[in-house]
């Protein structure tokens, strides 16, 4: 399975910040020691014109040239410098490969995106670009071209990152092209909600049977609701955060939990042939060896489902 990451390139963070950024690092090198099934690939950068297929032209220049505002740079979380737009580049470009991969062998990853925060024309919470959406309306506009005839690649995301995807429910709102889902903590950040086609929100300390219970019944959802036009891509947000270890987390799900629910939403998308781009999104670990433990493991279980998914091609040719 296709994994692409960046990690080379790291933010100038004030001494204590709040974003583990060391994570994608040690996830990286983790599984270069023992890739198993996986094809660790470095991504290559998202085009300004890639952007512009989500956000407006004034943010993304901020953005590239460094003249976001104060505000702006608070609202993000991050201060700007000369590796803030590289880095945020290669987040989007990473999981547009994954994206397209997953179109060619059932399920690829990236080693991290998940930048669910970020609007058309902010970011916020430590997303500068919306990497799932600009992959999205990327790989749609891909398929047009390539098959003109065909009806449109209609997509479904799966949020499952503790905190509500806010930027891409605002970004997809009157789009019947792509379905959200949001699985999340009602009360955590952001504390302002968008309406994503599909929200679940759960209470603090709900634990891992109210959770997988809420996630069996949000997936049937979907499928019930998206039966009339099925999703061609899946992109799915595999966050560690609702672990009992996160610090920012509060749902406060077990490691087997977590693993229950990759297989839960892994299942139900190669059941219905789906293919689908996994991006890490969020985990604040205490400890960030067990989030990357975490992490390990769900890109394990995808690469499994990979494997399946590849076996099936292979005998129906």
């Amino acid at each position: 399975m296709l994994a692409f990451h960046y990690d080379h390139l790291t933010l100038a963070l004030p001494q204590g910040h709040r974003f583990p950024q060391s994570k994608y690092q040690m996830l990286r090198e983790r599984l270069e020691r023992d890739p198993g099934s996986l094809r660790l690939q470095v991504a290559t950068p998202a085009t300004r014109e890639q952007l512009l297929l989500v956000h407006t032209p004034d943010y993304v220049d901020a953005v590239l040239h460094g003249t976001l505002s104060a505000a702006a740079q608070r609202e993000i979380g991050f201060p700007w410098g000369e590796s803030l737009p590289r880095r945020s580049l290669f987040s989007v470009g990473a999981t547009v490969e994954a994206a397209r991969a997953a179109l060619n062998e059932g399920v690829a990853a990236s080693l991290a995106g998940g930048t669910h925060h970020a609007y058309a024309d902010k970011g916020s919470g430590f997303c500068v670009f919306n990497d799932v959406a600009v992959a999205a309306r990327l790989l749609q506009a891909e398929h047009h071209r390539a098959h003109p005839a065909q009806r449109g690649l209609q997509v479904v995301v799966i949020d499952l990152d503790v905190h509500q995807g806010n930027g891409t429910a605002s970004i997809f709102a009157d789009d019947p092209t792509v379905f959200t889902l949001s699985l999340h903590g009602e009360k955590n950040f952001p504390f302002r909600k968008e309406a994503s086609d599909l929200d679940v929100g759960l209470p603090d300390h709900c634990g891992d049977t109210t959770y997988l219970e809420a996630l069996e019944d949000a997936l049937q959802q979907v499928w019930l609701r998206t039966a009339d036009h099925p999703p061609g891509l899946a992109f799915y947000l595999a966050g560690a955060d609702p672990h009992e270890g996160d610090r920012l987390g509060r749902l406060k799900l077990s490691a087997e939990a977590l693993h229950r629910r990759d297989e839960m939403v892994l299942e139900a998308l190669h059941r219905r042939g789906i293919p689908v781009a996994l991006s890490m999104a969020g985990g604040y670990g205490e400890d960030l060896s067990v989030t990357v433990d975490l992490q390990q493991r769900t890109l394990q279980t995808a690469g499994a489902y990979w494997k399946r998914w590849n076996d099936a091609s292979i005998h129906a040719r």
